[in-house]
């Protein structure tokens, strides 16, 4: 601390008690003299305080896995939108195939001196994927927020639609509708969302016969494959953990020859962008992506501003709606 602060004191010209007022946000210096320390910080490769980081253009990433799934634009859209109305840029950050990792998009973020970062989706929810960029964040000590169920140790705040009511209301829903072999099609077995999904299922339903539980890339192809293996096994419901999963569940159903809803029934989840313009419109879970994003920025913004934020994790209840792919289990 004292050689950083006889650097800065001796790049700008300054006294070492003036550079020591500005990076405690002390009074009694010139708005000139403040900024030349800032500047003089970012030029020695210094980071600056959690306070002020970020102030020279008080930019914030926004990291998001894809952009093919609608839901993300959606929360990129809520998120953005929230962030410019207090005076923050986000900077999105979209991972691609064989591109940018979201490791290297850390790096990048951290050497623009962001003032916080927003994860809507990613690796913080795999339990067996690299977590080492997380914990870089956290020991520079930027601000970050994550947007749905993250694993357990990595002590940042969440904002998460509660996985377990969801799986709760589809199951109640198509058991209601006479469906009594149900089908899950969930993400990767170390997706902390799915995991949760999972055994919500088995807590309203009881024991679930693995045979009804197929693992699936989230994409219509994976939705597909998986729902195709379901139906051959004699599946009449089937709850899938995003709305692309349960278009290509409905796709799977067609190329057997079968009908939606009147011999298969399909929910979704997420409720994303066109859902209701579907052929049949789609039953699913609606995250409250509205409430989830402007909470999510309220967070971060509270932790840029210097205030201690717990690193919990806030429940949003999902709403289940009912459209045109679920039906009265078939009657033989």
């Amino acid at each position: 601390m004292t050689r950083r602060l006889a650097e800065v004191a001796k790049k700008v010209g300054v006294s070492e008690a003036t550079v020591s007022r500005v990076l405690n946000g002390k009074p009694g210096v010139s708005a000139a003299t403040r900024q030349s320390v800032l500047s003089a910080l970012d030029v020695l490769g210094y980071e600056r305080p959690t306070q002020l980081r970020g102030e020279r253009a008080r930019l914030v990433g926004l990291v998001l896995p894809e952009l093919q799934n609608p839901i993300f634009p959606a929360f990129a859209d809520v998120i953005g939108g929230a962030l410019a109305q207090l005076g923050l840029t986000p900077v999105l950050c979209t991972q691609t195939k064989g591109g940018i990792s979201e490791a290297d998009y850390v790096t990048l973020l951290l050497q623009q001196q962001v003032s916080g970062v927003i994860f809507a989706g990613g690796l913080f929810a795999q339990v067996d994927a690299p977590h080492d960029h997380y914990r870089l964040l956290a020991e520079r000590n930027i601000p970050v927020v994550l947007v749905n169920a993250a694993i357990d140790d990595l002590g940042f705040p969440a904002v998460s639609c509660d996985d377990a009511v969801a799986v709760e209301q589809a199951w109640r829903h198509l058991a209601s509708l006479g469906h009594e072999r149900i089908g899950l099609v969930l993400g990767p077995a170390d997706h902390v969302p799915s995991a949760r999904k999972l055994a919500a299922a088995r807590a309203v339903a009881g024991d679930i016969p693995d045979d009804c539980v197929v693992r699936a890339m989230f994409s219509i192809e994976g939705g597909h494959a998986a729902a195709a293996k379901l139906i051959d096994r004699g599946v009449t419901g089937l709850i899938c953990a995003s709305d692309p999963l349960a278009l290509g569940a409905v796709r799977a159903a067609r190329r057997k020859g079968l009908d939606v809803p009147s011999q298969i029934s399909v929910v979704g989840y997420d409720d994303s962008a066109l859902m209701n313009c579907t052929e049949p419109p789609l039953t699913t879970v609606r995250q409250p992506i509205e409430s989830m994003g402007k909470a999510a920025v309220e967070l971060l913004n509270a932790q840029i501003a210097g205030s201690a934020v717990a690193a919990d994790e806030l429940l949003f209840e999902p709403e289940l709606v009912v459209r045109g792919s679920t039906a009265q289990v078939p009657r033989y």
